[in-house]
């Protein structure tokens, strides 16, 4: 199966996960995903200081920044993996 493929289906599979991941956790899966769909992060950070879950997004995708999308799509695939067990 090739990579796109693995990753729309890991994408599906995180949706029905049998427990909700952590935040922290949430947090690296949407990273990754923003990465691996959208490339390095290109909104300006959130200006409200109290909008703790947009900053939060908004770092943790940050972070991914020069990360390959291949990279970022396989890195999701296997964390899907790992959370279904």
């Amino acid at each position: 199966m090739e990579l796109n493929q693995q990753f729309e289906a890991a994408v599906a599979a995180s949706k029905t996960l049998a427990e909700k991941p952590s935040n922290d956790v949430l947090l690296q899966l949407y990273s990754l995903y923003k990465q691996a769909t959208e490339g390095d992060v290109h909104t300006e950070a959130p200006s409200n200081p109290f909008d703790f879950v947009a900053k939060a997004k908004y770092n943790a995708w940050e972070e991914q920044k020069g990360k390959s999308k291949e990279t970022a799509m396989q890195e999701y695939i296997d964390l899907v993996g790992k959370l279904k067990g």
